[in-house]
């Protein structure tokens, strides 16, 4: 087992083999919603639920060092790119994507693992093409030091109608499977079977479904058992997560969908 093998299994329960993780990544991408406070108190207290993991981007890390130090508790994964997903600024600035920190920094600051857009059919020229070869560079930099890159496979490029277009998700998917993704991270189409066809065609690497805009907790809990039915290896959830009131019920709700009776 080489060190991006044993890293990338810290993230994953030693029993079940899934994975519940909250991500935490949204103030570098989305407009903030009013009323969240402090984000290291919020941080703290996603921390307390004990997921397998946190996405968080470099800042949060750095400022919330100290919960991530004891034995047991959740694995810090980074988000190392930068895109904007907030429409409004979409459609005054245009489409962009930006890699921020080199797999050497992200070992550096202690992370267990990074997550990577790859953003399926943006109007911006080019864009599409410089993506997908950044994001090849970086894996394979990141391999030389085993550390292991989750690919976040999307439709969020400004020609897409569809955001879960079931063919071109599957396109994006096998897309970072085929760059050297250690896992990905996509949408729930909607449909376990289409969901299935996708996990099937990506090999043998986890699939987590993400979470996208916040929801009614009953619909959130609905779609999620979906996903784990279709093969899904877990969730990466972050505004149905900390964007509710009450979030230890809900981190608790979903970490049992995930690994049912095992934990």
């Amino acid at each position: 087992m080489t060190g991006k093998n044993i890293r990338l299994s810290r993230i994953f329960d030693s029993d079940t083999n899934r994975s519940f993780i909250v991500a935490f990544d949204h103030g570098q991408s989305l407009p903030i919603p009013d009323g969240l406070g402090n984000p290291v108190d919020l941080l703290e207290k996603i921390v307390e639920g004990n997921p397998e993991g946190i996405l968080l981007n470099r800042g949060m890390l750095e400022q919330g060092a100290h919960l991530f130090g004891r034995r047991g508790g959740p694995e810090p994964i980074l988000r190392v790119d930068w895109t904007t997903l907030d429409p409004n600024m979409k459609k005054e600035m245009g489409e962009a994507y930006r890699v921020l920190t080199t797999p050497q920094e992200a070992l550096e600051l202690g992370a267990t693992a990074v997550c990577m857009y790859l953003i399926g059919r943006p109007a911006a020229d080019g864009m599409f093409y410089d993506n997908v070869q950044e994001v090849a560079h970086f894996i394979a930099e990141a391999h030389q030091i085993g550390l292991p890159v989750i690919v976040e496979a999307t439709l969020w490029g400004l020609r897409n109608e569809d955001q879960k277009d079931p063919k071109l998700l599957r396109q994006m998917c096998r897309i970072a499977a085929e760059i050297g993704a250690d896992a990905i991270k996509t949408e729930y189409v909607g449909d376990v079977e289409a969901e299935r066809t996708l996990i099937e065609e990506v090999g043998n690497i986890p699939v987590l479904t993400l979470g996208g805009s916040a929801a009614d907790r009953s619909e959130v809990s609905r779609l999620a058992g979906e996903a784990i039915e279709s093969g899904a290896r877990g969730l990466i959830y972050g505004r149905n997560v900390w964007q509710v009131e009450d979030m230890a019920g809900v981190m608790k709700e979903l970490s049992a969908i995930v690994h049912g009776d095992a934990k």
